[in-house]
């Protein structure tokens, strides 16, 4: 599955820096993990089973800044079932 164009831009906004965050979107489940800045890195999507886990797909986020501070990448990458 692709990230939508919205939820990526979701997924862009700062959360409480260092946490899981879990929500819902469109008919899925997410949670994501965010780095110590706030930005997501890793993202489960899915559905959420009994125990709070997110059975689904699991992608990763790659950042990458300049030497000034500015972000030069940003890029989902899919990284295989989440169970």
């Amino acid at each position: 599955m692709k990230l939508s164009e919205t939820l990526v831009k979701k997924l862009s906004q700062q959360y409480a820096p260092s946490s899981m965050v879990d929500m819902e979107f469109k008919g899925y489940d997410l949670s994501f993990k965010t780095d110590e800045a706030g930005n997501p890195i890793l993202l489960f999507i899915g559905k959420r089973t009994n125990d709070g886990n997110v059975r689904g797909e699991r992608y990763a986020r790659t950042l990458k800044y300049d030497r000034e501070g500015n972000r030069i990448k940003d890029h989902w990458e899919l990284k295989g079932k989440a169970t």
